[in-house]
């Protein structure tokens, strides 16, 4: 491609709204525009680069036996009631309903759509393990979209999704999907952690995410420096703490707390350390389904028919006071679609108090979830149900037995290893592609069937896995800039070459148009910057869009001048050898990113 054809519209500064790397450098090179907020259109050169990423993930997709589908983009809304998540799914799921009335769905993940797909064209055991993948569109409400395509409303996703009759059937092929990405990301030049993660709302076991390291990361990573223990904030278990304190025998006593409210203004006030309060928290959740019926309080709640889930119930969570509660665990241990903190009547109404005087020992209108490490307090303080009052000498298992009791703190940096006990460091990144165990839950609810050898019929078990084209595209750019612009690495430039004659005129016109012409007939990919320019502008224009190789034909003629933009490595060629040494710098370094794991 010639430079005067294309559309390098680049950009001497980027718009103040751009403040991380991607964003400024996507913008600056003409790489994409923005049409709205948290909505972006690619320019020739992003949408080429674009398309690298795209074909990685279908070549390492096709090694490992998925097929490729085309679902639409907008999804009937009877397969998301079907599913439970019309609900559930939150403000971010756009819906919107045509001329006849029927309720759609603009895809924010497609669970529904393939399990649907292969519904109805599953019929035998001998048709599994079966696994489909699509690239498409896909559309989240963000409420606030940021960092370009980091973080966009609308997106492209890699989605795939496995049906099996067996667990070590979905386990082989959630390892050859670990394997795929690693090798996919290697090859975009990217250095990815795999983490223990969340399951969220597209629900299921196990699950990890490849994350990238990035100082504006969407998520917190805690990491183990001895045996590489690796999760995110929401998923992160720690070693269990020593007992704080030792038994008292002294009996539970409420004390007059005035105007005391947080644990750090009770601390003060007690002369103790926050790490000995319960601190106690009042949750809604939603579509919660634990038994509750014998539950302080259950017997009031309402649930939905044949024993489904309540769409709403209030829970008294209780952590140890120097912790927080880490929702993303909280919802998963009742089971819930989702946890809020309660507003201040609710929290009034439950507990009888104001905000800020909540505690477990006596409270019987909501059921008691307690953290490990409320448990393990003695001699503690707690809110009294009562303005102005708290309680101390506050023995666990004496004075308050809790209706559930498990993991929901949030880890931190310094907290403990459970693997092997050294303490954790804490980074900040972004997740770039994750893979799930789903079990049954949605072709249970979509009513997806198989008959076994046996002539039975049986309900397979399912896997899914992601991948963010734009944010693995941008991810890119953050781990390979310099102030000049970007460094793409060879596998996905939109460019491999740029042919820089210093004057397009002239003998240097005649040499870079040779030059052109034969590194195209080798099926390099090259961009002739034929534009009439200074040089500078060009050099420059070249060291911002990133090109990997920059062949100049100035005054060395009948030489010609081969940069690496990476290094800034320089080499003189003879005009005629070029091509070769040229193809011959591409072929290794594509072959270097390919064992790159």
């Amino acid at each position: 491609m010639k430079m005067s054809q294309t559309l390098p519209a680049t950009l001497r500064d980027a718009p103040a709204e751009a403040v991380i790397a991607s964003h400024r450098l996507m913008l600056r090179a003409g790489l994409l525009r923005k049409l709205g907020n948290g909505l972006f259109a690619y320019l020739p050169l992003g949408l080429r680069a674009y398309r690298k990423v795209e074909t990685i993930i279908r070549e390492e997709m096709d090694a490992i036996g998925a097929l490729e589908i085309k679902p639409t983009v907008l999804v009937p809304g009877e397969l998301w009631r079907e599913s439970g998540r019309w609900d559930t799914m939150g403000a971010g799921m756009l819906r919107v309903t045509n001329r006849v009335g029927q309720e759609l769905v603009v895809s924010p993940t497609a669970e529904e759509a393939a399990t649907a797909l292969v519904r109805d064209e599953l019929a035998s055991y001998k048709q599994l393990p079966l696994t489909v993948y699509q690239l498409n569109t896909k559309y989240r409400d963000e409420i606030r979209p940021r960092y370009g395509v980091m973080r966009g409303r609308e997106f492209t996703m890699m989605d795939a999704y496995s049906y099996h009759a067996d667990e070590a059937s979905l386990g082989e092929t959630y390892e050859r999907f670990a394997a795929a990405y690693r090798r996919l990301f290697a090859r975009c030049g990217l250095s990815v952690l795999t983490v223990r993660a969340d399951s969220g709302q597209i629900g299921g076991s196990d699950s990890e995410e490849f994350m990238v390291e990035s100082a504006v990361g969407d998520d917190t990573l805690i990491l183990c420096p001895k045996c590489g223990y690796a999760a995110n904030d929401e998923k992160a278990a720690c070693a269990d703490d020593a007992p704080e304190g030792a038994a008292t025998a002294l009996s539970i006593e409420e004390i007059d707390t005035p105007s005391v409210r947080t644990i750090a203004e009770l601390a003060a006030f007690l002369h103790i350390a926050p790490r000995s309060f319960i601190k106690t928290l009042i949750y809604r959740a939603e579509n919660c389904a634990l038994d509750l019926s014998a539950a302080p309080g259950g017997a009031g709640l309402k649930r939905e028919p044949n024993g489904g889930v309540y769409p709403e119930a209030f829970f008294a969570v209780c952590m140890r006071g120097d912790l927080d509660v880490n929702e993303a665990k909280l919802a998963a241990l009742l089971k819930a679609g989702g946890v809020s903190l309660a507003c201040d009547a609710d929290v009034e109404r439950i507990t009888g108090a104001p905000v800020g005087f909540a505690g477990p020992a006596g409270l019987d209108s909501v059921p008691v979830v307690a953290d490990k490490t409320a448990l393990a307090l003695h001699d503690a303080a707690t809110g009294a149900l009562k303005k102005d009052r708290h309680y101390i000498h506050v023995e666990p298992g004496r004075d308050f037995t809790p209706f559930l009791m498990g993991d929901v703190r949030t880890a931190k940096a310094g907290d403990r290893c459970p693997a092997c006990g050294s303490a954790f460091y804490a980074k900040k990144g972004n997740e770039l592609g994750h893979i799930f165990k789903l079990g049954s839950l949605y072709t249970t609810a979509l009513r997806v069937t198989y008959l076994d050898a046996n002539g039975e019929r049986r309900t397979p078990i399912m896997g899914t896995y992601g991948i963010g084209v734009d944010r693995t595209l941008a991810s890119v750019i953050e781990e390979h800039h310099d102030e000049a612009g970007i460094v793409w690495p060879l596998s996905v430039a939109p460019y491999q070459v740029v042919i820089v004659p210093v004057k397009y005129e002239g003998e240097m016109k005649a040499a870079a148009d040779r030059l052109y012409g034969e590194l195209r007939r080798r099926r390099v990919e090259a961009l002739l910057d034929d534009r009439n320019e200074r040089p500078g502008v060009k050099f420059t224009d070249s060291d911002l869009i990133g090109i990997p190789l920059r062949v100049v034909a100035g005054k060395s003629l009948p030489k010609v001048e081969i940069r690496l933009r990476g290094t800034g490595e320089t080499e003189l060629a003879d005009i005629d050898a070029a091509p070769a040494r040229i193809a011959g710098i591409i072929a290794d370094a594509l072959a270097a990113l390919r064992v790159r794991q």
